[in-house]
């Protein structure tokens, strides 16, 4: 026998047992590894370190209960600390270094699409919990937060209606990256189908990190003049905390110029003296203070997981949509796991199309068998004295998702994927 033919016969029975080894080691392991890939500093943390957190709880939950296939939840937690590349860098390291079986994370767009590219190389599987813009579609995402027709086509609607005050005019104010941008590049070709006028429409972008609001709600202000006048807020981050305080400052009270937000809920508002933003509002899926069984439970979980773990603020801690979005998606990744018996990729994306979930909005959830979209419900509310919302209009039942929006042009196709 040659030496290349030992060479090439010695090497292949290596490689037989480096995989069976891996793949014994991967059946007797007794703990799953899960990867949560949040920014825990920089301008995003006042928003991601809430996710986190609660995705640590929902694990203890479900190692409480016996695990996943007997197996218990492992956490590895990275900080990308707000660096939209250093997202793509750690989302490798948790997938080929740390070996973990699913990675929960990111909150900006631009955060998504740097990982973006390692999930597909590595085929490894991302969880997504936040708003965004849509008019992306993958199969290694499942997004379980809102796309825009279940957040910001419902939320303008209601603003033009008599309910919502009859606005005729808009100020798309946001965080200068894609999801401001590409979300009121929808908004834009869905009010002109409602006749409203460029000229009735004003769109500014200040930089993450942002403080100084004072020039941006005088140029409001003076805008609103001109006719009955809303803003559309998709400023992210810490820069909400002076925008509001900005606001209160300005005395521009929601039955003058209302704001409806769209990435600011409970959790941001705890830095902001909410007294003078009474009125002002929220779309989301979901808020604490929808009153149903399942949500008091949740409630009470965070609360008492947040004094126990002695987070910051704990005797404040408060729920938000993104942090049920999170809690949704891993118990729902569970249970396509436990309906495929394996953590392996393509069998768990097979097993979550039709996955149910009765979540703290009060509804049962479903993902979508064919976009990796939740059917959600849509809601507003009212910013109260309190921090909390009032909900002022909400869906009978959930929405099925249209990451494509029918008001780009050449998506009419794309809306039965």
């Amino acid at each position: 026998m040659s030496r290349r033919i030992l060479l090439k016969a010695g090497a292949a029975a290596a490689l037989a047992l480096t995989t069976s080894s891996f793949m014994h080691a991967a059946i007797a392991g007794d703990t799953i590894k899960i990867g949560i890939l949040h920014s825990l500093s920089g301008t995003m943390a006042i928003s991601e370190t809430s996710l986190k957190d609660v995705a640590l709880m929902t694990i203890d939950e479900i190692n409480a209960s016996g695990g996943v296939m007997g197996k218990k939840l492992e956490a590895v937690i990275v900080d990308p600390a707000s660096n939209w590349p250093l997202f793509a860098e750690k989302a490798r390291q948790l997938v080929s270094q740390d070996k973990v079986a699913v990675v929960f994370g990111c909150w900006t767009s631009v955060s998504r699409k740097s990982a973006l590219p390692v999930f597909k190389e590595l085929n490894s599987l991302l969880f997504y919990p936040v708003q965004y813009e849509g008019e992306e579609l993958e199969k290694n995402v499942f997004y379980t937060g809102a796309a825009p027709n279940q957040q910001a086509i419902p939320a303008v609607e209601y603003l033009m209606s008599k309910d919502g005050g009859g606005a005729k005019r808009f100020v798309l104010l946001g965080t200068d990256y894609v999801y401001p941008r590409t979300t009121n590049k929808i908004l834009r070709a869905f009010l002109k189908s409602k006749g409203v006028k460029d000229s009735d429409i004003d769109e500014v972008y200040t930089p993450f990190g942002h403080a100084d609001y004072q020039t941006i709600v005088a140029n409001i202000k003076k805008f609103s003049a001109g006719g009955k006048t809303a803003v559309i807020s998709t400023i992210n981050g810490d820069s909400n905390v002076p925008f509001y305080k900005e606001l209160g400052n300005a005395g521009l009270k929601a039955t003058d110029v209302p704001v409806v937000a769209f990435s600011v809920g409970e959790e941001e508002l705890r830095g902001v003296d909410t007294k003078p933003l009474l009125g002002h509002l929220a779309a989301w899926n979901y808020f604490e203070s929808v009153k149903n069984p399942v949500n008091s439970a949740f409630i009470k979980q965070w609360k008492a997981y947040a004094l126990a773990k002695k987070l910051p603020n704990a005797a404040s801690a408060v729920t938000n949509d993104p942090m049920e979005a999170t809690y949704v998606g891993i118990h729902m990744w569970k249970q396509a796991v436990e309906k495929a018996k394996s953590t392996d990729t393509d069998k768990v994306i097979a097993a979550m199309g039709g996955q149910t979930f009765k979540a703290p909005s009060g509804f049962t959830l479903t993902m979508d068998p064919t976009n990796h979209h939740l059917h959600k419900p849509v809601m507003i509310g009212e910013i109260k004295g309190d921090g909390q919302f009032n909900v002022v209009w909400k869906t009978k039942a959930p929405i099925r998702a249209q990451p494509w929006s029918p008001f780009i042009a050449g998506n009419e196709a794309k809306q039965k994927l």
